[in-house]
């Protein structure tokens, strides 16, 4: 079963939207709430416990199907910075450009987002 979602699309869409339109100037709370939007957006698309996907200080989602997780640190994460994520997450860039950026980190077999980003 996939995990709730907390952020009302209605409010992610809005978030994303203003974040597309000057991702510099967005105000912290839209581009909080447009991270944890795609995030959930991420987890439902690709649901399971085997990656955890971290965007400090605004969230984090396990997703992809495998092994579980249960105690300590993943095996699988993947971490980026709020800007870097949305860019990934909207197709703005690419999985190969952040990672040659160095914006987005990834540790483990299962961590490669490639397959599941852009979510739109």
């Amino acid at each position: 079963m996939p995990p709730r979602r907390r952020t009302p699309p209605d409010q992610g869409e809005q978030a994303l939207a203003l974040w597309r339109s000057a991702p510099d100037q967005t105000p912290r709370q839209a581009l909080a709430t447009a991270v944890r939007y795609t995030l959930e957006e991420l987890a439902e698309r690709a649901p399971g416990r085997s990656v955890e996907v971290r965007v400090p200080p605004f969230g984090a989602i396990q997703c992809i199907e495998g092994p579980r997780h249960s105690r300590g640190t993943p095996t699988n994460v993947v971490e980026s910075d709020a800007q870097s994520w949305l860019r990934l997450a909207t197709g703005a860039s690419t999985w190969e450009q952040e990672r040659e950026a160095g914006a987005v980190r990834a540790s483990g077999q299962r961590a490669d987002l490639s397959e599941w980003l852009p979510l739109w």
